[in-house]
């Protein structure tokens, strides 16, 4: 019994924490976050953070599909000059940074406009090696806004000025802004203990 009550309220300080963690990143990025691409400051590079384009029964995700439609968006505004994709490239089946590229010409983004990082496994990943690859310390994140917070927090920590725009969060996604509470705490912990990303590289100018 006693240790069922130890287990117990380890259960509950953990919720806690993970509950505390999600919040205290929305409250810290709140102000950085913006709907309105009129209002949001300009940046020379908008960051788009990479997802598949289609969900495991075949259709069009809606996540990458309204992160394209909010990266012409903000380029179509002058709000940004060049797109950085960074997605998972991990294999020869799988180049989420290529789907992007050729959905954004098709929407009129010019190609030499259009940079693509291939090792952008996760969030950590994808906004470090904006900075350590792409020479980016300001920056515009692309994403949903529970996601942007996330990377917004992790670009603090390694000091980039980042920004994000909010892109349309599909009513289908209840699982990932569940997910989410368990993302946050798993990269507050990274910080923590000072993770880098799983590859880095020679520089590449954007320009």
């Amino acid at each position: 019994m006693k240790k069922f009550k130890i287990a117990l309220v380890l259960i509950v300080l953990i919720c806690i924490g993970v509950f505390s963690t999600y919040h205290w990143i929305s409250y810290k990025t709140s102000n950085l976050v913006y709907d309105d691409v009129n209002t949001i400051p300009k940046n020379k590079v908008g960051l788009v953070l990479g997802t598949g384009k289609y969900t495991a029964n075949g259709t069009i995700n809606l996540f990458y599909k309204f992160r394209i439609d909010a990266a012409v968006k903000l380029f179509n505004a002058g709000k940004i000059e060049y797109i950085l994709v960074s997605g998972d490239n991990g294999r020869k089946d799988y180049d989420e940074p290529t789907d992007f590229k050729n959905d954004l010409i098709s929407k009129g983004i010019p190609a030499h406009k259009i940079f693509l990082d291939y090792a952008g496994f996760r969030t950590l990943d994808s906004v470090v090696r904006a900075k350590e690859i792409f020479g980016q310390t300001e920056v515009t994140v692309i994403s949903q806004k529970f996601h942007n917070q996330r990377a917004i927090y992790i670009a603090n920590h390694f000091n980039i000025k980042a920004v994000g725009f909010n892109a349309k969060d599909p009513l289908s996604g209840r699982k990932a802004r569940a997910r989410e509470y368990l993302a946050r705490s798993k990269a507050s912990f990274d910080l923590v203990f000072n993770v880098q990303p799983k590859f880095l590289g020679n520089p590449i100018k954007i320009q």
